[in-house]
């Protein structure tokens, strides 16, 4: 049911979320996500409410402070992230879930949607901000997509803020890992159940001279086991930027999102087919990823300034503040007040 009531209320939504910038001013536009799944009133108190809406949009204001400025989208949506990563709500940083082993591993991307430059860290324990790695990968080095230990030496090398592993532990999570291990049986860890939820985090921008770039950030999924890798370093699966088409972050069940490239599929659509953004992200989410199973969403913005957040689950922690100016927290489906920007 919430997935036919939020793709039929996804038109009017998108709509909503697109306008002008003030006359004669280059448009500016960021967005925030801080996850999707399983979110329903009935589960989320009024003081978590409160808290998860006030995160949100520090991580928006945070960015459209460094856009309102002359800022590159660059650092816009590390700004963004940093706030998220740094807050206990999300699954990112400072909030992220434990492996089946009890371990935080950290995963990040960020792109240049001017260049097409792009860098990724996966495998993280000790990187108090992944973002800042991924964006040093991106910067100082020849790679993409360092991993593991690899990984943490040259955040080393090139002043990365380390913590000690347990910088990352919350009470929350913890809990979450012992209710998953306690129910995952013969699954080896591959099916946790409910407590496997689709939390990312991450902010897509495009700044005063049209450019856009995209960032993003997980504690990956409760008792991940293996090794296993999500979307969000995968550059076009959970996290792209082309000044030609879109930038896209995405959040939701990361296999999926990397069998369908879900990020570069949206924005390909958009350079290729010359579809709308609420079109081409309404196309990928609400329809290839529902055919496949794939459950989720993401937040987009083009070069024009406009702003889609289609996601096929029964909510997602997002917010946007648009070229107007205004500002729209939201974190159900249909019906939530905050999809009413005026």
């Amino acid at each position: 049911m919430g997935i036919m009531k939020n793709r039929v209320g996804w038109p009017l939504l998108a709509a909503l979320w697109c306008g002008p910038a003030a006359a004669g001013e280059a448009p500016v536009a960021i967005a925030v996500h801080g996850g999707a799944g399983t979110i329903l009133r009935s589960e989320l108190d009024a003081e978590t409410e409160q808290a998860v809406r006030a995160a949100l949009e520090r991580a928006a204001r945070a960015g459209h402070d460094v856009l309102t400025k002359g800022g590159a989208s660059l650092d816009a949506v590390q700004a963004a992230v940093l706030v998220l990563e740094d807050s206990p709500l999300f699954n990112a940083g400072k909030g992220a879930v434990f492996n089946h082993d009890g371990v935080n591993e950290l995963d990040a991307a960020i792109m240049d949607g001017a260049s097409l430059n792009a860098g990724a860290v996966a495998g993280l324990t000790r990187v108090r901000n992944p973002i800042l790695a991924a964006r040093r990968v991106m910067e100082a080095s020849p790679h993409v997509l360092l991993f593991g230990a690899g990984a943490e030496a040259f955040a080393v090398e090139q002043g990365v803020t380390l913590v000690e592993p347990e910088y990352f532990y919350t009470e929350k999570r913890w809990q979450q890992l012992q209710r998953a291990r306690a129910r995952e049986g013969a699954t080896l860890g591959l099916n946790a159940g409910a407590d496997r939820v689709f939390s990312t985090v991450g902010a897509v921008a495009l700044d005063g001279d049209g450019n856009l770039a995209a960032a993003t950030s997980t504690g990956g999924q409760t008792t991940n086991r293996f090794g296993r890798v999500g979307d969000v370093p995968v550059i076009g699966a959970g996290t792209y930027a082309d000044n030609q088409s879109c930038a896209v972050s995405a959040t939701g069940h990361g296999e999926y999102f990397i069998r369908s490239v879900v990020a570069h599929d949206i924005c390909a659509l958009v350079a290729y087919r010359d579809l709308s953004l609420a079109e081409a992200a309404d196309a990928v989410v609400m329809k290839k990823l529902v055919e496949r199973g794939g459950r989720g969403g993401v937040i987009a913005v083009d070069r024009r300034g406009n702003i889609a957040m289609p996601f096929n689950t029964e909510g997602m922690y997002r917010a946007a503040i648009r070229p107007d100016g205004r500002l729209a927290v939201a974190i159900y489906g249909d019906g939530d007040p905050s999809h009413n920007l005026d």
